[in-house]
Parts: C-alpha cells; structure tokens; sequence
C-alpha cells in the first residue's frame, strides 16, 4: 500500500492534491535552469584555469593574478554554497496546507517522532532505527553560519509507505512528525524509523524550515520546504529486513535520476549515511536556506 504525492507546478512552488490510490500519482520535479552538477563541473574547470603557472610575468602582473585567483576562490566557495533546492510538500504535509494541521497540537515539539502523541490510537512506527541531523546554515554567508533559533518539521511514511493523518487505517496516528529548534550549531536531531518506498517516489523525508519555533507551532512563514532522499545500497539493505518486502518491488521499478523530484539534480538532498541495519542508521545533511 503506497502513499503517492502531488506533482510541483515549479521549483519553489507547492500544489497539493488528495491521493489516487488506482493512478499512484506522485510528485514530478522540474529541471534546474543551472542544474548544481552543471554548475560544480563549471567552477572545477574556472579553478583548474587559475592553477596554471605564471611565466614570466613582472610583480605587479603576478599581484593581479594572484588577487584574481583569489577572487575567483571567494566566487566559486559562493557558488558552492547553494540554497537547498525547494519542493513540493506533497499531499501530506499536515501543516495546516491540505486540511489537517499537527503544528498546533501540544506534543509536536520532540525529538522522538515514532510514537503517536494526543491520540487515543497511541501507534508506534515499526521498522529499521533511524536517526536524523539536519544542519541548518545561512548560505549568504557561504555555509559558514549555523542558523541558530530556526525551527525544522519533518515528517514521512511508514514502514508500509503510509502517511499518518491521511493514510487509510493511520487517520487517528501522528507518528513519523515532529518539529525541534535548530541549536548552536544550526542542528536538530530526530529518532525515527527507516521510511518505506512506495509506488512512484524514491524513498525520502519531507521537511520544512521557519525562522523560529514560535512560526512553526503557529504553521505560519515557512521558509524553505524541501526533502531528504537515501542512498540506493542503503535502501537495498534495509527492504532486505522483515517488514519491507513492497518496498523492495517499488524500489526495482525507481531511481534518483528518474523520480519526479530528484531527476532534476539530487547532490544537496542526498543523506550522508552511517550505521546498519542490528543498531540503526543515522542520516546527515546540511540544509542551507
């Protein structure tokens, strides 16, 4: 039983529509006008060019040259340094977007996102242990800048592909959602399950970024929206375990180069992955905004 998502109508902009289960929809990602690949490929070349011995030049051409260089340094470190790519929230977000809004509710402030809260059903999320970091940072300021006091609210499927509030037999659940204040070091931390791969999307989490907890459990002046995808040997892994056996049929008929959202570049959303499958994953990324 999978769980498809809305298509985007742009980079940026999020259309939600209510599930197909017959016509699996799902989200379909348009391309980059500079694809990121494009653009890092661009700058290897440009720094490559400035790497090219000086012969013969006099003081002060070799001053110009090296004041150049060192501009073009401080370009590419910019241009390394690109907004997390902006996508659609899907069906689900339950935000407030798409009729239900969890943001609200006392409880969504945590960590651990695998048990329901406030619920009379009171659900667990069952699958491989997985934890993620997410490192927010200023990309105006080149990365260098955790964003301290910002707020993240991540929320994905089960292990069956099913999503919480919305999914059939999962209604009166809210696992598998959680919001947290980023710290110090731009970082929030959430324990979670390994999410399942439903029909017509590669396995992923959604998140959202807000400017502060208080615009988060007020679900107003969303900053970023964007999600999370898995390496595919990490993904092979974990549906080789009980519980996973649809996931790994959906998963045969997918890849990052032709899901709906990640076709059009994925080297940002792509988690750093550690761990396995007897104690648990753990999934990283830094999330500029």
């Amino acid at each position: 039983m999978g769980a498809p998502e809305t298509a985007r109508a742009s980079k940026g902009t999020a259309m939600h529509r209510h599930h197909d289960d017959a016509d699996h929809e799902h989200d379909r990602g348009l391309s980059y006008d500079l694809p990121v690949l494009a653009r890092r490929r661009m700058i290897r070349l440009m720094a490559g060019a400035s790497l090219v011995p000086l012969v013969g030049c006099s003081a002060d051409e070799e001053s110009s040259a090296s004041s150049a260089s060192s501009t073009s340094s401080a370009s590419s470190s910019s241009a390394e340094c690109a907004t997390i790519p902006d996508e659609t929230a899907g069906p689900y977000p339950g935000d407030g977007s798409n009729g239900v809004n969890v943001l609200k509710e006392s409880g969504v402030v945590r960590g651990d996102i695998t048990k329901s809260f406030g619920t009379s059903a009171g659900g667990t999320a069952e699958g491989v242990p997985l934890t993620v970091t997410l490192t927010v940072v200023d990309a105006a300021s080149g990365c260098g800048t955790p964003k301290k006091g910002a707020a993240v609210y991540i929320w994905h499927c089960d292990r069956e592909g099913d999503y919480s509030l919305y999914s059939e037999g999962v209604t009166d659940e809210n696992y598998l959602r959680g919001v947290q204040e980023t710290d110090d070091k731009g970082q929030v931390t959430f324990t979670s399950i390994f999410p399942g791969c439903y029909p017509g999307r590669w396995p992923h989490i959604h998140f959202e970024v807000y400017g502060s907890l208080a615009d988060a459990t007020a679900a107003t002046s969303i900053t970023n929206t964007s999600q999370l995808a898995f390496p595919k040997d990490v993904c092979d892994t974990v549906y080789a375990t009980d519980g996973y056996d649809q996931s790994v049929t959906n998963l045969a008929e997918l890849s990052l180069e032709t899901d709906g959202i990640f076709s059009d570049g994925y080297e940002q959303q792509l988690a750093a992955m550690k761990g396995g499958v007897a104690d648990g994953y753990t999934a990283t990324l830094t999330v500029p905004v």
